[in-house]
């Protein structure tokens, strides 16, 4: 750990410091000096690249109400949104530009596996207890890089509801685990794109109605049969091996968001 830290505080000056001192001082440490991924530039609107594609997806939970972030590779208006309601959450000067503040944060909630502070590869894959992401429609792959998404979704949900645990009772299904749990046959747990959710301090209307402002184009709850007792969150907009389901739809009658697309 003693590394990393020494590596992330060489980046964080070498992305301070202009011109040819850039390229000086970021040669020295490794590509992947985080133990995850280490960004080795300043990124804003205009710029575009695989470094900017890792941001996008850790800050997918914070595109505002009834809108998305695209893993595009390009740095447009809806990331640089996004980025600052994230430096905003976290107390960060809230620019719209990704800079050395805005990498430490993301640092210091990011564990080395890539995954974010509060969630798990093991908890995401559970539907059934646990299918090491095979069963399904996509590749294994495929399918955790779905996965790793929800979960930095649900990390931004989680600080908006003030930091307090989510509960993750279903995640990725196999095709057999779904059957089994009488799943809907084109349901995006299939393609580790949604979670199904509980928590202990906040209700449930709480969470769905929080939901609408984290990137999830599908909330199911209170008052929709067979989901009165938790609350599922998804990215079917997001979810292009399944184009019948690329809208929108909440429906939590209980909770004040009545059944429909958006």
């Amino acid at each position: 750990m003693r590394v990393h830290t020494l590596k992330r505080a060489i980046v964080a000056l070498a992305l301070a410091l202009p011109g040819a001192a850039i390229a000086s001082v970021v040669a020295a440490p490794a590509a992947h000096a985080d133990g995850c991924y280490t960004w080795d530039r300043n990124l804003y609107q205009g710029r575009s690249g695989s470094d900017v594609r890792e941001l996008q997806l850790r800050v997918a939970g914070w595109a505002g109400n009834n809108n998305i972030v695209e893993l595009d590779g390009r740095y447009g208006p809806k990331t640089a949104a996004a980025v600052r309601r994230f430096q905003s959450a976290y107390g960060i000067r809230a620019d719209g530009i990704a800079g050395p503040q805005t990498f430490a944060k993301l640092y210091q909630i990011q564990d080395n596996d890539c995954t974010p502070r509060h969630f798990s590869w093991s908890e995401l894959d559970n539907g059934c207890g646990g299918s090491g992401w095979t069963g399904g429609p996509l590749t294994s792959a495929q399918t955790r890089q779905k996965a790793l998404r929800t979960m930095w979704k649900l990390e931004a949900l989680r600080k908006s509801l003030g930091d307090q645990p989510l509960n993750v009772t279903s995640g990725f299904r196999s095709r057999t685990c779904n059957s089994q749990v009488g799943g809907a046959s084109d349901s995006q747990h299939l393609y580790g794109n949604a979670a199904d959710l509980t928590s202990r301090s906040r209700s449930l209307c709480q969470v769905a109605r929080e939901a609408r402002n984290h990137g999830f184009s599908g909330i199911i709850g209170p008052g929709v049969a067979g989901h009165n007792n938790h609350v599922h969150v998804d990215s079917r907009r997001e979810n292009n091996q399944d184009r019948s389901a690329n809208n929108t739809y909440w429906a939590a009658p209980d909770c004040g968001i009545p059944a429909g697309y958006r």
